[in-house]
């Protein structure tokens, strides 16, 4: 029977490994460009100098640091790495469905991970929140394993990649706290202590630095998630159906709603059993609404290491068509997002093939990254601080809202009228003459 669950397994594992494989050389966005740049600075830049201004911890940028010197900076190479954290993720959630309960349970919590639309996504993304998931899904399972010092290894490792995974582990430190297992919530307090004590300087910096960008750039909050009743139910929304969207909104929430319903549902019918995953599945939420009060985090993809918990939760499931449906449904959204290119993010890379090494582009310098990656040969001009007076230019106005700028506005003042426009997925090429 072992070694036909160990077969299911490296199954289910190629067929997570192939889908993840579907549009992974899809156009770099924004976010991605940024974790590239950084990856190609010396270490001791990257530490001393990017992470002061930078809003997340260090360690995923040095591992995409010794990732990138190693095999190289091609999209698909440098993606391979958080689809590899992604297939870690889902052995160790067949790992911890098993030690929870059976090796069925295991197979099926593994599946249903394997095929969630948000963690397929993400595991096409060059960001720290697959890295991450892995880390703390690693703890877990030391934790159930009653593994103690590997436990504080993993949780250590976990928020030196992701400040957020502080509401997972309070979650897990807490469990300990409610069950009255006071020995064990001390000793397995180590890990985030010295991880705390570790990065404090440059955590004090960093939050003078949100600070004050909060005040200089006008919408960041819009960046940051706040507490709201939108970024609160796109939370469950996205942990059923993923990044996808589409028009008209009442359709897609009416689909994803429904969907989310059905799945959540299920799900809650579980946590009076399974009173353990329950709580780690809620508990961080309540503790990122709570501090997100005080500093903004409230966004969805910043608890995506939830997603293995309800997996997890729906696995306990009797019904084997029930949890059949559930694949499937999951399986669907995976696919409206991998097969259609109008789902994929922003077009960057198509963008960039069409501008001209002679022309001026204006933007806002700091959303430059993803065209630098494609062509360092491209002249790019700083809209906030260089006003264009050439008679012809073109213009990207990607990210103004957040800096409370209106380019438009600006342009016409400047006596300027838009004669051309293009789109490429969430962003606009303008051409502007006078």
């Amino acid at each position: 029977m072992g070694n036909i669950n160990t077969v299911k397994l490296k199954i289910i594992l190629g067929i997570c490994f192939l889908i993840r494989l579907i549009g992974i050389d899809q156009s770099m966005w924004l976010d991605e460009a940024i974790s590239v740049k950084v990856a190609k600075m010396p270490i001791n830049t990257i530490i001393n100098n990017f992470s002061v201004s930078d809003f997340h911890p260090p360690l995923y940028y040095l591992f995409l640091n010794f990732w990138v010197k190693i095999f190289g900076d091609n999209v698909i190479v440098m993606r391979l790495s958080s689809v590899i954290f992604s297939l870690v993720v889902i052995w160790l959630v067949y790992k911890i469905g098993k030690e929870l309960k059976n090796e069925n349970i295991g197979l099926w919590a593994a599946l249903l991970v394997g095929v969630n639309p948000l963690i397929i996504f993400f595991s096409q993304e060059l960001r720290m929140y697959g890295l991450v998931t892995m880390f703390l899904m690693g703890a877990f399972y030391c934790l159930i394993k009653k593994k103690y010092i590997w436990f504080n290894i993993l949780v250590f490792l976990s928020f030196l990649t992701f400040y957020g995974s502080i509401f997972f582990i309070g979650a897990m430190l807490l469990y300990f706290l409610v069950n009255k297992k006071i020995k064990l919530f001390l000793i397995n307090l180590v890990g985030i202590i010295l991880a705390i004590l570790v990065v404090s300087p440059l955590l004090l910096t960093q939050f003078k630095y949100s600070g004050n960008m909060l005040n200089e750039v006008t919408n960041w909050g819009l960046v940051l998630g706040k507490v709201n009743l939108k970024n609160l139910l796109l939370i469950p929304l996205k942990f059923c159906i993923g990044k996808i969207s589409w028009y008209p909104k009442t359709f897609y929430y009416g689909v994803g709603g429904i969907w989310t319903l059905i799945v959540f549902g299920l799900a809650s019918v579980k946590m009076i059993k399974n009173k353990m995953l329950g709580f780690l599945l809620m508990t961080p939420i309540m503790l990122g609404v709570i501090f997100s009060f005080k500093s903004p985090l409230l966004q969805y993809f910043r608890f995506i290491y939830l997603v293995p918990v309800l997996a997890l939760l729906l696995a306990n499931l009797k019904s084997t068509r029930i949890k059949s449906g559930l694949v499937l449904g999951f399986l669907i959204f995976s696919l409206i997002y991998l097969i259609n290119p109008n789902m994929h993010r922003e077009d960057w890379k198509n963008l960039t093939a069409s501008l001209n090494t002679n022309q001026n582009i204006y933007l806002i310098g700091s959303f430059a990254d993803p065209i630098k990656y494609y062509n360092s040969e491209i002249k790019i001009k700083d809209f906030k601080i260089t006003k264009p007076v050439e008679n012809e230019i073109v213009v990207i106005p990607y990210g103004q809202e957040i800096h409370g700028l209106n380019m438009t506005d600006e342009l016409v003042k400047l006596n300027y009228k838009k004669i051309n426009e293009k789109k490429f997925r969430e962003i606009k090429l303008e051409t502007w003459k006078k």
